[in-house]
């Protein structure tokens, strides 16, 4: 979990009275490979509840209330437990799974058409974040307004993590930085440089006005998606590009791109390390979802919906759910991917 210290983080331009509606986004189209076996196909990881007692969809769309509407934006199989997760949202379908850079090409075309020109904060649904999130995103908004760039909230690191994208600030602008570079994620000798020389986490909250970000994305691989959302095809769109991060797709490619610095704390729910870091600790160090027993066990995650035992062991997740069960070190919790990846080659996910 990660609060941000440094005085030039904390500046807050969310006085500045905004002129146009502010729409929350949701993202909450995934699966989250890296929680299976708790996250599965037909139980993904945002109906989860994992760092409290509501799903993780749940209370990111209650954080969201400082927009003047929100949406979630999911696939077709998830809308109506979605609708159940959160009510009172909006709910919008994309017609397919292609990752982050169409999901949000998507999402900018349907709201500027259902609301009108507005400012898009863009929401993951699976992460953790603790303090003034309302405000950063004010900030971010009004900045995105004043600017018409990209806007991507940054989080000051406070280890040399390698699971993360990182934004290297350039300009100061009095509360926002022009964005120097985006930098994928690094390895552990080059992380700790990036952390040495105040380079922020890329968190992968955003915004925009959907024409800044449309007139961004035409330019791009996302380019045929766009004109094909504007001829009143969205299928044929989705149909005619490649999945693609947001970030690669639009933001390393656009000019105007801007980096508001995170005044809240702040950790990513996409890997079973992470539970470590947000959950309550036994006096061993273990983190417990579930019915589980540890015995001279210690700095591990124990996760089930039955009951599982670790005994001598430690920095281990067990996770056990559905007769499903994972057992891996913590420091490589990354590679359940590989095993996903795997059962999806035999039909078991």
């Amino acid at each position: 979990m990660v609060q941000a210290t440094h005085s030039f983080f904390l500046r807050s331009r969310a006085s500045t009275t905004m002129d146009c509606p502010v729409v929350a986004v949701v993202l909450a189209g995934g699966t989250g490979t890296r929680l299976y076996p708790a996250s599965r196909s037909d139980r993904p990881k945002q109906l989860l509840s994992l760092d409290g007692d509501r799903p993780l969809l749940t209370r990111t769309v209650d954080r969201a209330r400082f927009a003047d509407e929100v949406y979630v934006l999911t696939r077709e199989r998830y809308a109506e437990a979605v609708r159940e997760a959160a009510p009172g949202a909006a709910v919008l379908v994309e017609p397919a799974g292609r990752d982050t850079g169409p999901a949000l090409t998507y999402a900018a075309h349907r709201i500027r058409e259902q609301v009108g020109e507005c400012v898009l904060c863009c929401l993951p649904s699976d992460h953790h974040v603790e303090g003034d999130f309302a405000g950063t995103m004010r900030t971010a908004a009004q900045t995105a307004l004043e600017t018409r760039g990209l806007v991507t909230v940054g989080v000051e690191p406070t280890r040399p993590a390698t699971g993360y994208g990182y934004v290297e600030p350039g300009l100061d602008e009095d509360g926002y930085f022009a964005v120097e570079r985006f930098v994928e994620k690094p390895d552990r000798a080059t992380a700790r440089t990036y952390v040495d020389q105040h380079f922020l986490w890329n968190a992968g909250v955003f915004a925009w006005t959907p024409t800044a970000f449309l007139d961004a994305a035409r330019e791009t691989v996302l380019g045929p998606l766009v004109e094909a959302l504007a001829a009143g095809d969205p299928a044929g769109g989705f149909a005619a590009v490649e999945s693609i991060s947001v970030d690669h797709a639009v933001l390393e490619a656009a000019d105007d791109v801007f980096v508001v610095p995170a005044g809240f704390a702040w950790d990513d729910l996409g890997a079973w390390d992470a539970l470590q870091r947000v959950c309550d600790r036994d006096a061993d160090g273990n983190a417990v979802l579930g019915e589980a027993l540890a015995l001279d066990a210690a700095d591990c995650v124990l996760a089930t919906d039955g009951h599982v035992s670790a005994v001598g062991v430690s920095d281990l997740v067990v996770a056990s759910y559905d007769g499903h069960t994972l057992v891996a070190p913590l420091d490589e919790a990354e590679r359940v991917r590989e095993v996903v990846a795997r059962l999806r080659e035999r039909g078991q996910f």
